[in-house]
């Protein structure tokens, strides 16, 4: 079945992009978030070669990167995106509500357009001085935590959620105690809060600020493996929740581009074989079974839960939680970063 789905994959690809007998140069810009730069920087000039061997076309791709919201709303302005790379589905269906993007945009792509995932964990110093175990070693008296701000970054978003899902499922789902626990960190915690997820990385490593680090487990992987290899360690909570990060096509632009058959193979490509090592070379949890389980050192198991069990459509949240006057507001009062 996997083989099958692989060979539908590229077969797909490949009838969409047949052989041209006059090569044409073609560019595409990615809008993405913040974590995902050596990721595109990887995988572009693969698909590049790909795309040049199916065509002969040449295609540039250029990326750009930020919080997740900020970026959403860059493209909501007038970024000329051709491909959305996000970090939640929220973000991709706020454009479609401005621009000519398809409603249904999650069922372009298996997965729901989501060709790779990733949770969230927690960083600390090298040997955790403060002996940071799980989530609610963060609100314990004289812990200083970084974390990214909901109202700007995706990433953020799943952050914040993942420490009120945990503390929905270990209080029987007590609503009350939930929010206090949220208030507690985030409204009594919370030293810096940044802007996106590398921003908040750069905080955390280059300014030293803070005990702990909330943050994406690629970030945390990469952190701790190639940027200050030695200097930091990665917390697994005991839960956490499962991010599902979504590809979209804005349709306006493709066609004014003239890019539709190369944007729709880009993100198509991503569950190739060779996409989805990338993905995984770069500490994002891959769609492929074969290909996690050759990662399997890399990603440690961890108890999920999804923002549906816990919390329904994204739609809802945004609203009750991150709009102005909702939850995160009236728990947070600092001045973000």
């Amino acid at each position: 079945m996997k083989l099958i789905t692989t060979l539908l994959v590229l077969l797909t690809v490949s009838a969409m992009a047949p052989t041209s007998l006059s090569a044409k140069a073609v560019s595409l810009l990615n809008v993405s978030y913040d974590p995902t730069r050596e990721l595109y920087a990887d995988y572009n000039p693969v698909f590049a070669a790909y795309w040049k061997k199916q065509t002969g076309d040449d295609v540039t791709i250029s990326q750009s990167h930020g919080g997740s919201g900020k970026q959403a709303r860059a493209v909501i302005d007038g970024l000329p995106a051709d491909v959305l790379t996000l970090s939640t589905p929220n973000d991709v269906d706020a454009v479609a509500k401005v621009h000519d993007l398809d409603p249904k945009w999650q069922a372009h792509f298996p997965h729901n357009s989501s060709p790779y995932t990733s949770t969230i964990v927690l960083v600390v110093r090298k040997g955790n001085p403060k002996g940071i175990h799980d989530w609610p070693d963060l609100i314990r008296p004289g812990v200083e935590v970084v974390a990214a701000n909901p109202k700007t970054g995706g990433g953020a978003r799943w952050n914040y959620l993942a420490a009120y899902g945990y503390a929905l499922e270990t209080s029987n789902h007590d609503e009350a105690k939930a929010r206090a626990f949220v208030t507690a960190l985030y409204g009594g915690h919370i030293k810096v809060l940044g802007t996106g997820a590398r921003d908040t990385t750069v905080t955390f490593v280059e300014h030293g600020e803070g005990d702990a680090m909330i943050a994406w487990e690629n970030e945390a992987l990469l952190t701790v493996n190639k940027l200050n290899p030695g200097q930091y360690e990665i917390v697994y909570p005991s839960q956490s929740i499962l991010a599902e990060l979504p590809v979209a096509v804005v349709d306006a632009n493709i066609d004014k581009h003239d890019t539709r058959a190369v944007a729709t193979a880009y993100l198509r490509y991503l569950y190739s074989p060779e996409g989805q090592e990338i993905i995984a070379r770069h500490y994002y949890r891959p769609r492929e079974a074969d290909v996690l389980a050759k990662y399997a050192d890399e990603f440690k198991p961890i108890k999920l839960f999804t923002l549906e069990e816990l919390f329904g459509s994204w739609d809802k949240v945004q609203k009750e939680q991150f709009e102005s006057g909702g939850v995160f507001d009236q728990i947070y009062s600092k001045p973000p970063l």
